[in-house]
């Protein structure tokens, strides 16, 4: 036999690596999107508004990628408001200024401009969400993110027949951008909602509705189904059910889980669940809810919004009959503390929790509301949020372009990492209810793990708090009622298979505890993702400095960025 020479066979070697490396990149493509922001006339219950809306749609259009792909969207603004996109959860790995939160990260895009929006889902797949992150316009500029896995890669459980997006929200018959500023003027609460809506809409039993109204889920017997779920609600935790069907979790937050079984979901603002779903009843139509959980003295719009599940094999849609299903009690923390403590990341060869087992950082972030002076609100006080009694004062100046150009004057490195007064934490709270206001950000040095206890505060109440960190995923290892204790907490967490996710409830009355590896240089968001908290000033940043390399290096901004 030959042997060839040295010279051919290092080009035989080159050659069969550039075809490899040809057919790995032909899995990942760039994908192009183009968003319009319009406004249209939208009716529900019985009363018409125009509404901001992507491309005239309520809710916006899914963007389709897989994991690996490049994603390109155009963000057209054709309205009279300032707007910003921001794809919730994505990772944004060195590429911050595409993050979409306006004066965090960007200057918002005016009336009449336009942003390309560029960025990798790098080793990410599942349900995620868009939606504008300015004001409250995101009640309705959403939509979903569907992440499929690189092609060839399956599931880590058995395939669907077919898969569903199903969006969660709210609706308000007012404009919603007068009912936040009108609560901000008199410094009280904002106006809660009218109805809970299913993919847009109130449903088939909701005010002025039909039976034929809503969304429709159709199926066919003895066939799995995917359903991903997303809460874009603006203020609401959300209880999700059907009818006579068990449901089985298999991901949350783009994250595969250890699957498991039950028949009601607890979804926050922000957060998202794949389940699977058995059609294995007979023929007829059997009823989808979304209700409220609110286990504080809180008020919450209570109303049940619905959409109805179609056995293909029914005679007549209309004349069907409907199978009821009951929504739970508002305040079932049972409910929710058993849904929440199923949840397991599934640690599996392919996709491992890889959870900081040693801590650089430990932060104790107390988060509420407190009490501030306001001369000219109706009681001569306003309503605000606070971590750590700090209330984040909006920049005029993007703090990621102050920090990249070393702008003096728009932010201060002074956050506090534990709160500077103590006290019983879920108690009634201090005397003196007042915040300090700044626009402070916490360093972090590149790749630096870091462990943060969100801990409950019972200023003026006790309230589940639904957490979203921009930029990283976390493992939430750890969850309790009442005061965190850093002598005894610890021994409770999970550090083998803990849920890793990008937003987390805070129990009322409780703290959870997450950890992340700060291995994505830029500036990131963390804030209450009910919207009227954020609006009070329950938010915070990190500033993650660069690495060594490249590759662990903040790109510079694009050309288009948009100009305040």
């Amino acid at each position: 036999m030959a042997v060839l020479p040295e010279s051919r066979r290092l080009s035989l070697l080159l050659m069969a690596a550039c075809f490899l490396l040809q057919a790995l990149s032909a899995h990942a493509i760039t994908r192009h999107y183009k968003f319009n922001v319009v406004m249209r006339n939208m009716t529900r219950l019985c009363s018409t508004k125009p509404i901001l809306t992507v491309n005239g749609k309520f809710p916006g259009p899914t963007l389709y990628a897989r994991e690996g792909d490049n994603v390109l969207v155009k963000v057209v603004n054709h309205v009279a408001h300032n707007v910003t996109i921001h794809w919730h959860g994505v990772r944004q790995i060195r590429t911050g200024w595409y993050d979409g939160p306006a004066y965090i990260t960007q200057c918002p895009i005016q009336p009449g401009s336009s942003f390309l929006y560029n960025f990798t889902i790098t080793g990410q797949r599942g349900t995620l969400l868009w939606h504008a992150h300015i004001n409250w316009l995101r009640a309705t500029v959403h939509g979903a993110i569907v992440i499929l896995p690189k092609l060839g890669v399956p599931y880590p459980f058995p395939a669907p027949h077919k898969e569903a997006v199903i969006v969660l929200g709210e609706w308000w018959k007012e404009d919603t951008e007068t009912v936040i500023n009108q609560a901000m003027q008199l410094g009280v609460g904002p106006n809660i909602s009218d109805s809970h809506t299913i993919n847009g809409h109130p449903g088939p039993l909701s005010e002025c509705a039909s039976s034929q109204d809503g969304f429709k889920l159709s199926v066919e017997n003895g066939k799995t189904y995917m359903l991903r779920i997303i809460n874009a609600a603006l203020n609401d935790d959300l209880f999700f059910k059907v009818a006579g069907h068990e449901l089985t979790v298999v991901e949350v937050d783009a994250v595969y889980t250890k699957p498991f079984k039950t028949d009601t979901l607890l979804i926050t603002p922000g957060q998202t669940t794949n389940v699977l779903v058995r059609a294995n009843q007979g023929a007829g139509r059997y009823l989808l809810s979304v209700s409220p959980f609110m286990d504080a003295p809180v008020q919450v719009d209570n109303k049940t919004g619905t959409a109805t599940l179609h056995y293909a094999n029914t005679v007549s849609s209309s004349m069907a009959s409907l199978t009821l299903v009951k929504p739970p009690p508002q305040n079932a923390t049972h409910i929710v503390s058993k849904f929440t403590d199923s949840l397991r990341s599934l640690n599996s060869k392919e996709y491992p929790a890889n959870v900081p087992q040693t801590v650089d950082h430990s932060l104790l972030l107390t988060v509420g509301v407190g009490v501030n002076p306001c001369p000219s609100c109706i009681n001569g006080t306003r309503v605000v949020g606070t971590i750590n009694n700090v209330t984040f004062i909006m920049p005029s100046t993007p703090i990621l372009q102050a920090h990249y150009y070393n702008i003096p004057g728009v932010f201060t490195e002074d956050f506090p990492a534990t709160p500077l007064h103590k006290f019983n934490y879920t108690g009634s709270g201090p005397k003196n209810l007042q915040t300090m206001n700044g626009t402070r950000v916490y360093r972090l040095p590149y790749n630096a793990s870091v462990q943060v206890v969100l801990q409950d505060t019972g200023i003026i109440s006790p309230e589940s708090h639904p957490i979203h960190l921009h930029g990283f995923n976390f493992f939430v290892v750890g969850k309790g009622v009442g005061n965190y204790n850093p002598r005894t907490s610890p021994s409770t967490f999970n550090l083998i298979d803990p849920i890793e996710r990008n937003t987390i409830g805070v129990p009322t009355g409780g703290w959870t505890a997450i950890r992340f590896r700060s291995d994505n240089p830029g500036v990131w968001f963390m804030h209450c993702h009910f919207e009227v908290h954020t609006s009070w000033g329950l938010k915070m940043a990190f500033v993650v400095d660069n690495g060594k390399r490249p590759s662990e290096t903040l790109i510079p901004p694009p050309k288009d960025l948009p100009q305040c």
